[in-house]
């Protein structure tokens, strides 16, 4: 089907107090892991590239970006596309032209005042294109290239207050907060701060999003959704998954040379990972 708008699918899960789960696309079976899984669930989902993701592809985006974009239009599910933690200024104005409808950009790195003026200036100059555009207050941490970070660490939660006058002052239309989680966590093991989330939610008049939650048990993921939470992004356990089913058929077929052969159980192993994050939110 036609793409469809982040946007939309977060505007239809507020309403429904549920959420909409976005999923990290690296390579192109990514994608048809995405779509598979969501036409298996019953449900949408959200296609996102982030920066790292470009960079991977020797920092074009028009490549990635058409293959992702290809498989969501021709998916029965409904499916958008998203730029994810976008540093890059250049990259953050090549998303519309490229057929994503948000993008989150990321200036969390960057003290609070810095980051408020960056990112309303990213946001004036989306919302000018109709771009949905995301960022990010307090420290998920475990991005490439960061330090671990302890997510339980004193000054490191996203402050209810804060992130209201952060809202106020820049415009966003999604806020990614630091509420226990954090990136590249192979193992589901975080518990998340539930009652935080919920002071976010009546504090902020934007949909939350939770980063990191390939960490984050089903239970937990669950009850951050009745808390609040309205945009969930899951890439690790997608990559996990991948390379388990890879490894696995490797070793069984140590001879094997076509990668055909192990992409196919890789994909597959994905697009169950895809669905059951999925099922996950429906209620």
């Amino acid at each position: 089907m036609p793409l469809t708008t982040t946007g939309e699918l977060i505007a239809e899960a507020r309403q429904k107090r549920t959420a909409v789960a976005a999923f990290n696309v690296i390579t192109l079976e990514h994608a048809e892991a995405i779509a598979a899984g969501a036409e298996r669930a019953g449900a949408p989902a959200i296609l996102q590239i982030s920066e790292n993701a470009v960079k991977f592809h020797g920092g074009s985006l028009t490549a990635v970006a058409a293959a992702a974009r290809a498989v969501a239009e021709t998916s029965r599910a409904p499916l958008s596309l998203h730029l994810d933690h976008v540093v890059s200024a250049d990259l953050f104005r090549r998303a519309h032209a490229e057929g994503f409808s948000s993008v989150m950009f990321d200036a969390s790195k960057l003290t609070y005042g810095e980051n408020v003026k960056a990112t309303a200036q990213a946001v004036r100059w989306g919302h000018e294109r109709g771009l949905w555009v995301e960022a990010e207050l307090g420290k998920v941490g475990g991005k490439e290239g960061e330090p671990p970070l302890d997510a339980h660490a004193p000054g490191v939660r996203t402050d209810p207050a804060e992130a209201r006058a952060y809202v106020e002052s820049t415009g966003v239309d999604a806020l990614a907060v630091a509420v226990g989680s954090s990136h590249a966590m192979t193992e589901r093991t975080a518990a998340l701060d539930h009652e935080l989330i919920t002071r976010l939610a009546t504090a902020v008049p934007v949909p939350l999003v939770l980063h990191g939650s390939s960490g984050v048990p089903d239970k937990e993921i669950r009850a951050a959704v009745r808390a609040g939470m309205r945009k969930i992004n899951v890439g690790t356990a997608l990559n996990t998954a991948f390379t388990g089913a890879v490894r696995a058929f490797l070793e069984a077929h140590p001879s094997a040379v076509d990668p055909r052969k192990y992409l196919v159980p890789a994909r597959e192993a994905m697009a169950g990972t895809v669905a059951h994050f999925l099922r996950q939110l429906e209620g």
